[in-house]
């Protein structure tokens, strides 16, 4: 028989403390970003009129929007965590509900795609952000020697 024609879906077996510890550490790391959201926004505060300047503005308008939604975006991925962490009862409550674990072992699954993909957006931004703040930095201490 020949294995070509096969599909075969790989599912990897994610035990209960797995995905406690993978829910976990999601939120450790969606806190933390949002402290750091918590910086930039302090930061744009500070650079408000180097930013809306004309040179700079469109860029700076896209970023501080994109970091506005992402703040949200962070709000609601640690509401959705922490219900999914809530949910996990249904994996160790001694029960056999195999059709209810395995719908929740694909919301895990989903899940860590999800909170991957949101914390590579997220640096991306915090990539764009950094750039756009060094510029402006190196525009005024230009500025400053040239006086």
């Amino acid at each position: 028989m020949s294995t070509k024609n096969l599909k075969v879906k790989y599912e990897p077996w994610l035990s209960a403390e797995t995905m406690h510890n993978n829910s976990r550490k999601w939120l450790s790391e969606l806190k933390f970003t949002k402290d750091e959201e918590l910086f930039f926004a302090d930061l744009v505060k500070s650079y408000t009129l180097q930013l809306i300047d004309s040179k700079h503005f469109t860029e700076s308008k896209k970023i501080i929007d994109k970091l506005s939604d992402l703040q949200k975006e962070t709000e609601t991925l640690i509401k959705t965590i922490k219900h999914h962490e809530k949910e996990l009862k249904v994996m160790v409550d001694g029960i056999n509900e195999i059709e209810k674990e395995n719908a929740y072992k694909d919301e895990h699954t989903k899940l860590s795609t999800v909170v991957n993909n949101f914390l590579e957006k997220y640096k991306t931004l915090k990539i764009q952000l950094f750039s756009l703040i060094k510029d402006i930095l190196k525009e005024g201490k230009q500025k400053r020697l040239l006086q």
